[in-house]
């Protein structure tokens, strides 16, 4: 990904930071995306002990 910052400063200071509406929201994007897969990847090791369940199995008692 490639994006075009606008550096605003304040007395020499690096202040600021404005992007392109667009390059926002995919970076907005990815950050969710990130989160999802560290929630996930907890979820996992939370759970790695537990028993489980064919999707199969699953259908048929859901009788879906």
């Amino acid at each position: 990904m490639i994006i075009h910052p606008q550096i605003i400063e304040k007395q020499g200071k690096k202040e600021y930071v404005i992007l392109p509406y667009e390059e926002f929201l995919l970076i907005q994007e990815e950050l969710d995306d990130l989160n999802d897969l560290h929630d996930l990847r907890v979820e996992k090791e939370i759970s790695k002990d537990e028993p489980t369940r064919k999707l199969e199995d699953v259908i048929k008692d859901l009788n879906i």
